[in-house]
């Protein structure tokens, strides 16, 4: 089990626990912090469980403050009441985060000719801005520790691009550009940067755009997953929260410290064809 003992910076040296001990079912981030945003739902929902899980204390970052209480309360975390879209807001938030889960984001569907530009503007600060701000403040806690890790929940869009989905795609493939910076300039301080690059999760968003794809094709909602969300999907089902979560934490173990400014797809097959 990886110690929970900070490295500290006086040896220059940047350690990394023994590879050959076994991390399954282990508290293998007791003594760490964890910053989740977006965690009130979804796939951050089920981050901050599993780090919580893991020995992580959890902070609980949401707009939806009701949400984020409870999710606290349930796992021993502390709620942040923040809306990312908020420059100011963004920089009230914890400096000393060991990792840090970007995961927060909005959807909005259009043609680029119809795409309105103040929609545009707000996808870019709460899954782009946002994240910058978050590790600009957090990066010099992890510097000074000689550890950190960083997961960006992007998607398979941060990959490949769809039609009608200009402020996500560009978001995405903008939080990828960031995330290899950070892998960049973190590695030698100990800090690994990586992407989980899911297709469609099973999450509130998600629900929500096959309700609105099934009014405008005049279809039935299982339909829409399989043969609109799915078409280009080697595995014909959505990605549970869970198993985004999984891999996320997978990338904070004490086997992954060499693998950074790396994308992971969890997309069934689409980027393979």
């Amino acid at each position: 089990m990886e110690s929970t003992q900070k490295s500290g910076s006086g040896s220059g040296r940047v350690t990394e626990p023994d590879a050959t001990v076994p991390v399954a079912g282990a508290r293998f981030l007791e003594g760490r912090t964890a910053l989740v945003t977006g965690a009130a739902s979804g796939i951050g929902r089920s981050c901050a469980r599993v780090f919580a899980a893991a020995g992580a204390t959890v902070y609980v970052v949401d707009r939806t403050g009701e949400a984020a209480k409870s999710v606290a309360e349930e796992i021993g975390g502390s709620a942040y009441v923040v809306d990312l879209a908020d420059p100011d807001r963004v920089d009230t938030l914890p400096v000393d985060a060991d990792i840090v889960i970007n995961n927060a984001g909005l959807q909005h569907i259009a043609p680029i000719h119809e795409f309105p530009p103040e929609r545009f503007a707000l996808i870019q600060r709460v899954m782009v801005e946002a994240p910058f701000r978050i590790l600009r403040r957090t990066l010099p806690h992890m510097y000074a520790q000689r550890w950190g890790r960083i997961v960006n929940i992007s998607s398979v869009h941060g990959l490949r691009a769809s039609a009608y989905k200009s402020a996500y795609v560009a978001a995405k493939h903008a939080l990828e550009g960031l995330s290899k910076v950070a892998a960049l300039e973190g590695a030698p301080h100990g800090v690994t940067s990586n992407c989980v690059n899911p297709g469609y999760v099973r999450t509130p968003l998600v629900e929500q755009q096959i309700a609105t794809q099934a009014r405008a094709h005049g279809v039935p909602p299982d339909e829409v997953i399989e043969k609109v969300m799915l078409e280009r999907s080697a595995l014909k089902r959505l990605i549970e929260p869970a198993e985004v979560a999984q891999a996320a934490l997978w990338l904070c173990s004490p086997h992954t410290g060499y693998l950074t400014g790396a994308s992971l797809p969890l997309d069934g097959g689409w980027t393979a064809g």
